[in-house]
């Protein structure tokens, strides 16, 4: 277990984070599998319980998921739904997942209509390339820019294209993180 500082500045921390090192080692597995269902991941994070602050908390997951192999890609690609889905379920994860993609759902006027239809269809033409969803951090995002992303990333080949889905769970799970220390 990583040595951690006593706090003597006599601060209380802040509510999410002191929910988070309440938690048994399962519970805060739990809850860290909610934002990054990557075993080696959770345990890593997991290990640095109890959490002094808020920001070593996310520069420590952020560097952990920086190392997400092609495998672990494929394992947390499960548990995500196409963009223009909802994710099915009343938990955490998937509530989260509907406000993720709450932007792109939004675009209802006819021309956004047009585009996501022609997602749709681009989405196909990606799974058909590369065997797995389109994966993108969609927060905020909206279906123009989602698809402007996706049409980029067909050119990728598949190894790249891998490293970028990597790179776009870390940023899920770092958004998903901060959203566990604000549910205090």
């Amino acid at each position: 277990m990583p040595e951690t500082t006593p706090d003597t500045s006599g601060a209380t921390p802040e509510p999410g984070l002191a929910r988070l090192n309440r938690l048994s080692k399962e519970g805060l597995r739990t809850e860290l599998a909610q934002c990054l269902d990557i075993d080696r991941w959770v345990e890593a994070v997991a290990a640095e319980a109890p959490f002094t602050d808020r920001t070593t908390l996310l520069a420590r997951a952020d560097e952990h998921a920086r190392a997400i192999t092609s495998d672990e890609v494929a394992t947390a690609l499960a548990r995500h739904p196409r963009i223009g889905e909802k994710a099915e379920g009343e938990n955490t994860e998937a509530t989260w997942s509907r406000g993720e993609q709450s932007a792109f759902a939004a675009d209802t006027d006819d021309a956004s209509t047009r585009v996501q239809r022609i997602f749709t269809y681009a989405q196909g033409e990606y799974e058909g390339r590369f065997g797995q969803i389109y994966l993108v951090c969609a927060s905020g995002r909206s279906s123009r820019e989602l698809l402007m992303d996706l049409v980029a990333r067909l050119d990728n080949d598949p190894e790249a294209e891998l490293a970028v889905v990597g790179d776009e769970l870390r940023k899920i799970a770092g958004l998903r993180l901060v959203k566990l220390l604000e549910a205090a």
